[in-house]
């Protein structure tokens, strides 16, 4: 080959390196059904056409409920949780890892430096004569090495590389989305608490004016030892289940704690009572669920990645080619290193090729072929959960509004039932045991009430959850 063809050689090679083949199969995501609607579309309503202005930026999803406390809460947790934090470091990590690949698309350069003294035996072989014993040898190499990317077994890797590091950005929204939705489930079962709370004084009250009528009426001989003890002891288990409501509450203010990134110790949330009913959380339809939940995401990203591993595995079964120039100033006087007399050089290119290897790259490939089959299966399997959990917390939401009408009902048929034994044992015409058992009633009826209100906040919430909290897969970042 002659000198002056040697660029025009390497200008092929580069053209090759950046825009030629990569062997292995190119992309397509898996396919996955979806069916048209979920069960319960016609309670919830279909989001494009019911809700029109839903178009826009949900991210905040949380905001929906209109809680001031809620949204700082929030934000604390979005900027100091330790878990968001680490996962973003994750992300971090990957997305190093997509610019050390491809890096290697890039020729080495190296430079280095050298001052010996050396000494050369009296008795060494062919030895000229005269020849000076000691000498010394400066050498200053500057080394350049490439090797194209013919087969695109490095772009390939780049692009394993990059949809890891989508997958690990639709980790981090996860996560985020995650413990934002844990926070605002234990906020609202906090809430709760503060409603069955709220209800067990005004249960007290009564109670109270309860044993103070068996008191009066003990004095007047219309009641008994036993009426008085009873009013008592109803009066002070009502005082007991309050008491207890703080165990369970100190134990959600010290989960809030973590979730904001704060010390348990000193973290306090005032009380405040849940009311009235969730808001309605419209669910679109179920194809853009695969559009709307970071976790599928994920598990796509991933199989993107494993179909790239592929062609590097193929790549194997090529010829490596390398690019490779040696070149610097040498000399054994220092005062000459960058003489023009001091410079040396090679260039050229190397080829090698595996000619056998006892089936290591055919191993290599089927490895790579059997984790893109189980990274699809995942991603398939992540799809169906996904549906799954939407039409669980649809099931809860509608389920737990009809218990709720019904309970309602129980609820007023025992406030009635109670007024009336109270007003009948006033008159004598009724054993304080029928008041005992209807008030009873009426605080079990009363609780059951408080309970599904933050049940069905608690679905509320964990249905934008579901439904990807607003999250979209085109926030995904490029790489």
């Amino acid at each position: 080959m002659k000198a002056h063809s040697l660029p025009g050689v390497t200008a092929m090679l580069v053209v090759l390196a950046f825009g030629g083949c990569k062997v292995g199969p190119n992309y397509k995501a898996p396919a996955v059904p979806a069916p048209p609607s979920y069960s319960e579309d016609g309670h919830y309503g279909d989001w494009a056409s019911a809700r029109p202005a839903d178009a826009a930026d949900r991210g905040a999803w949380w905001t929906i409920y209109k809680d001031p406390e809620l949204n700082g809460l929030e934000q604390r947790c979005a900027s100091a949780n330790q878990s968001i934090a680490a996962a973003l470091h994750a992300y971090e990590q990957a997305h190093d890892l997509v610019r050390e690949n491809r890096s290697a698309l890039y020729p080495t350069v190296s430079i280095g430096g050298l001052a010996t003294r050396n000494r050369i035996s009296n008795t060494t072989p062919l030895r000229p004569p005269n020849q000076s014993n000691d000498y010394w040898e400066f050498l200053i190499p500057l080394n350049i090495s490439w090797e194209p990317d013919l087969w695109g077994g490095i772009r390939r890797q780049i692009e394993s590389s990059a949809a890891n590091a989508q997958a690990s950005a639709a980790d981090l929204a996860n996560t985020r989305l995650s413990l934002q939705g844990l926070l605002a489930a234990t906020f609202f079962q906090l809430r709760g608490l503060d409603l069955q709370a709220d209800l067990l004084r005004t249960t007290i009250d009564a109670y109270t004016q309860t044993l103070q009528l068996t008191q009066d009426r003990l004095k007047g001989g219309l009641s008994t030892e036993s009426d008085v003890a009873q009013a008592q002891a109803q009066l002070e288990e009502a005082r007991a289940q309050l008491i207890d409501l703080g165990v369970q509450r100190a134990q959600y203010e010290h989960a809030i704690a973590v979730l904001v990134g704060e010390p348990a110790t000193g973290f306090n949330i005032p009380e405040r009572s849940l009311a009235g009913d969730p808001p309605t959380v419209p669910t679109g339809v179920p194809s853009e669920l695969l559009e709307r939940r970071p976790d599928i995401a994920a598990a796509e990203r991933q199989v993107a990645a494993a179909n790239a591993l592929i062609g590097v595995a193929k790549s194997a079964y090529y010829p490596n080619i390398t690019l490779g120039a040696t070149g610097g100033v040498e000399s054994d006087l220092i005062s000459q290193v960058f003489n023009s007399g001091s410079a040396q050089w090679n260039a050229g290119p190397s080829a090698s090729e595996v000619l056998f290897d006892a089936g290591r790259r055919r191993a290599q490939v089927d490895y790579a072929l059997a984790q893109r089959a189980q990274a699809t299966a995942l991603y398939r399997e992540q799809v169906l959960s996904a549906f799954r959990d939407v039409e669980d917390q649809l099931s809860a939401l509608r389920v737990l509004e009809q218990e709720a009408v019904v309970e309602g009902r129980a609820v007023d048929a025992a406030t009635r039932s109670t007024d009336l034994s109270l007003l009948r044992y006033k008159r004598g015409l009724a054993q304080y045991l029928e008041v005992l058992t209807n008030q009873t009633i009426q605080l079990a009826d009363e609780r059951a009430a408080a309970a599904l209100v933050t049940r069905r906040i608690v679905a509320s919430a964990q249905l934008q959850m579901a439904l990807g909290g607003g999250w979209t897969s085109a926030q995904l970042p490029i790489n």
